[in-house]
């Protein structure tokens, strides 16, 4: 079985790469369970440390290039992992290369796919920013789209053509739309939600942090541990387990960001929580704002998917997991 992921040199495809390799197999389209021989990671830039396993492949270039595409699927592809976006922040900065890369590379990376001798199975790592505006509390899984922001706007694009597609045979697609994914180790990028992590992560390094939104905004999270285990959990389930939409709700915690510090102080202490400071910053609140905070995941669990149970394990999943070590 081969496999490509996209934005597989970050952060979420490199922890799905290991913990595939660490499966070692996974079902096909056709329903068959087939020993993985190659996961080709695909991205814009090198990784910043590589996985030392012969099964690894790499692949730099820009995903809306033809060739880039052309190039990852020559050898064809059984099961493909669309994790390459641009984030939410930048996206609504620069309305271009949001469309470019997480509309157009969509589109490219599809129609390669549907060129392939066999349907792929095909996971679209998508976001719950397709919702906004009045909805109901929970939100559930057959909600209208109606995202608020440029980056919603373009995953719920790209939900509808897996559908299609996938309605039309071409694919086995799924689109899965994930939580803000929290503690991301690293720098702060410039997702309107990089600020979830970076009330923890600094914090625990010693480092003031800014956190841009109310203590009662209120937020769908989940850790990496868990949202890997859900993107694999989606692959696997059967076309059967869908009916009128391939969209999944992906289960989380609701929690609101004064009771992540809070959090935060019971597991560190309240010298480590001192470090968040109130900022309030109109841009990001107003993108932050637009995202429900709470949903009815009933397919998520149908499927077997699951949330963090508190917010506290989710900070000790990356004190364990990525934190630095002096």
């Amino acid at each position: 079985m081969r496999i490509v992921i996209t934005g597989g040199a970050g952060f979420l495809g490199s922890r799905l790469a290991r913990r595939l390799l660490e499966r070692n197999t996974l079902t096909d389209a056709c329903g068959v369970e087939r020993e993985i021989h190659q996961i080709l990671l695909l991205d814009v830039a090198p990784p910043t440390g590589a996985i030392g396993d012969p099964r690894i492949a790499y692949q730099t270039g820009d995903l809306a290039d033809p060739a880039t595409i052309e190039r990852a699927f020559a050898a064809g592809a059984d099961s493909v992992f669309h994790m390459a976006a641009v984030v939410s922040g930048q996206a609504e900065a620069d309305f271009d290369v949001g469309m470019r890369i997480n509309l157009d590379a969509t589109r490219l990376l599809l129609e390669r796919c549907r060129k392939l001798g066999r349907a792929p199975r095909l996971v679209f790592a998508s976001s719950l920013a397709v919702f906004g505006g009045p909805l109901p509390d929970p939100v559930p899984d057959d909600a209208p789209l109606m995202p608020q922001a440029s980056y919603g706007t373009q995953k719920a694009i790209g939900e509808l053509l897996v559908y299609d597609m996938t309605r039309k045979g071409f694919i086995d697609g799924r689109s899965l739309r994930l939580p803000t994914v929290t503690v991301r180790p690293g720098t702060p990028n410039r997702a309107a939600s990089s600020f979830a992590s970076g009330i923890v992560r600094e914090p625990l390094a010693g480092v003031d942090a800014d956190c841009p939104v109310a203590p009662t905004t209120r937020m769908w999270v989940s850790s990496p541990r868990t949202v890997v285990d859900n993107l694999i959990i989606g692959h696997e389930a059967p076309a059967s387990a869908f009916t009128h939409s391939r969209s999944v709700n992906v289960p989380g915690l609701c929690v609101g960001v004064g009771e992540m510090v809070e959090a935060l102080r019971e597991v560190a202490g309240d010298g480590v929580a001192k470090h968040v400071h109130w900022s309030y910053d109109a841009a990001i609140d107003r993108i932050v704002s637009t995202w429900p905070a709470g949903f009815a995941p009933s397919l998520g669990h149908a499927l077997g998917m699951r949330g963090d149970d508190d917010f506290r394990s989710i900070i000790r999943a990356y004190i364990a997991d990525d934190m630095p070590r002096n």
